[in-house]
């Protein structure tokens, strides 16, 4: 049996999980509501506010597929309860990030400024301290629509080896290379 798909998911107060035709499961909380469609090799049901998932058989696909689809619940319940959060550093000089409503506005050294519209879901802050390099805070309920958003947001100046300059997680460890060694 999957380790992953055989551990129960709780749910906790406030959130609502229905199961809806067409294999559809909806999980609603008080920061928003979220679907995922569920495979038909994969049942489940909830008693006394756990969840439970069961394959129908024990091919490689149904196993895989049994550890996916408990971890996606697994990770809507935590979204709509207590939601995601991401934050970036934007390194470099003259580098800036500024947030007007859903449009992300970013200089990153090109001839020009980058506006990056952010989905409807996502809800962004930048903060800007002197001495500090700015920061971007994203929060949303949907890990994945984050976690692909902050991807794209980095792929626009990632992290060179050499300084450093770019847009990385905070938290990350960039490996940096020796420049040229001076001639002697």
């Amino acid at each position: 049996m999957s380790r992953i798909g055989k551990l129960p998911i709780s749910i906790p107060q406030g959130v609502e999980v229905k199961i809806l035709a067409n294999n559809i499961v909806e999980v609603k909380g008080k920061l928003g509501t979220l679907n995922q469609v569920i495979d038909p090799c994969i049942s489940f049901n909830i008693d006394n506010g756990i969840l439970h998932l069961q394959r129908s058989g024990d091919s490689k696909r149904e196993k895989s597929l049994h550890g996916l689809y408990r971890a996606l619940l697994n990770n809507m319940v935590i979204g709509v309860s207590e939601g995601f959060h991401t934050t970036q550093e934007v390194i470099g000089v003259g580098y800036k990030a500024q947030a007007q409503g859903q449009v992300l506005e970013l200089s990153l050294g090109y001839s020009h400024s980058i506006f990056f519209e952010l989905p409807e879901e996502i809800k962004v802050e930048t903060i800007t301290e002197k001495g500090k390099n700015p920061l971007i805070k994203m929060t949303c309920c949907d890990k994945q629509l984050l976690g692909q958003v902050a991807s794209k947001i980095r792929s626009l100046r990632k992290p060179e080896p050499y300084k450093g300059k770019g847009i990385r997680f905070q938290g990350e460890v960039i490996r940096k290379k020796a420049g040229k060694a001076a001639a002697k």
